[in-house]
């Protein structure tokens, strides 16, 4: 079992920034790989980003990259999204995600098997 419980959310004027966090607990944190998912009210939950068990290899969603950045303190049982540049199509419910089974980070929701709870981000423009 792992749980996860995102924060850092909040309302944000477009081109700034926010930090989101999620803490982990139950399970090894360093034995799996984490994703960040976001969906938009009337949207289907999308990839935003994913870093391995070991923190070394990260992939970002096309329309988050060079400005979105996955970190991991393993000793911490905490994974980051840092999230620069902000805009209003980012507005969503950002969720994290564990994925205990595969060997590769997966790009889709079915593939993650606990979720946390979700945290608002609301970028105004």
């Amino acid at each position: 079992q792992v749980q996860l419980v995102e924060s850092g959310g909040g309302l944000v004027q477009a081109g700034g920034s926010l930090r989101l966090s999620c803490a982990a607990s139950g399970r090894t944190f360093s034995s799996y790989h984490v994703g960040w998912f976001r969906q938009a009210p009337g949207k289907e939950r999308e990839f935003v980003g994913g870093i391995s068990s070991s923190g070394y290899t990260t992939y970002y969603a096309d329309v988050v990259k060079d400005r979105f950045t996955i970190s991991r303190d393993n000793a911490k049982n905490t994974v980051y999204l840092q999230m620069n540049r902000l805009k209003p199509e980012d507005t969503a419910v950002y969720y994290c995600a564990a994925d205990i089974t595969r060997l590769q980070v997966g790009r889709g929701p079915r593939e993650y098997d606990y979720w946390g709870q979700g945290t608002q981000v609301t970028v105004s423009s």
